[in-house]
């Protein structure tokens, strides 16, 4: 019901004006707060190439990669139980070796400096935005978590098994270790 003397049409467009100026447009807040992602905790990214176009298809590139993780890592008290390169996205588990560690900025350290390679030398190919991400709440469902990224392929008819996948593995432990449980 409209009060007297206004019209439906004029109170409508007056309601729109005042939201227009009172919405900022902000995106969607998704990430946990940071320290979720700092200490002695393991976290599964999920990188994707924009328009899902294919990079890691190349095993010179795959290793260039893997080259920029481990520098990623260098130094930030992190290593990598599990990598997955598919052609046009890539699966990484970070784990944080002590209190000090930080997964999230590991990651986008990572990001930003494949980011750039790509820049210049494959200017048609770049990340999304943004990544996905999943903190594993415990230690037992990391070996869990592990085989999840490394079926990946198989999953993807790529490989009939995850051991016959050329672009995984792992960077500062032991991939088997991790599989039977003793990380």
């Amino acid at each position: 019901m409209v009060a007297a003397g206004f019209s439906l049409r004029g109170l409508c467009s007056l309601s729109i004006t005042r939201l227009k100026k009172q919405m900022v447009i902000r995106e969607k807040k998704h990430r946990l707060p940071s320290e979720y992602y700092r200490g002695e905790i393991s976290v599964s990214y999920t990188l994707c190439l924009k328009d899902r176009k294919e990079v890691f298809v190349h095993p010179g590139i795959v290793a260039l990669f893997i080259d920029h993780l481990r520098d990623a890592i260098r130094n930030s008290d992190c290593i990598v139980p599990v990598y997955c390169f598919m052609p046009d996205h890539q699966h990484i588990i970070v784990a944080g070796t002590n209190g000090h560690a930080d997964t999230r900025k590991t990651i986008v350290r990572y990001k930003q400096r494949t980011g750039y390679w790509m820049s210049k030398n494959l200017p048609d190919k770049e990340w999304q935005k943004d990544f996905y991400d999943h903190v594993i709440k415990n230690r037992e469902d990391v070996a869990h978590q592990v085989r999840y990224v490394l079926d990946n392929p198989v999953r993807k008819g790529l490989v009939d098994s995850w051991r016959n996948y050329s672009f995984k593995g792992s960077l500062g432990c032991d991939l088997e270790d991790i599989l039977t449980g003793l990380h």
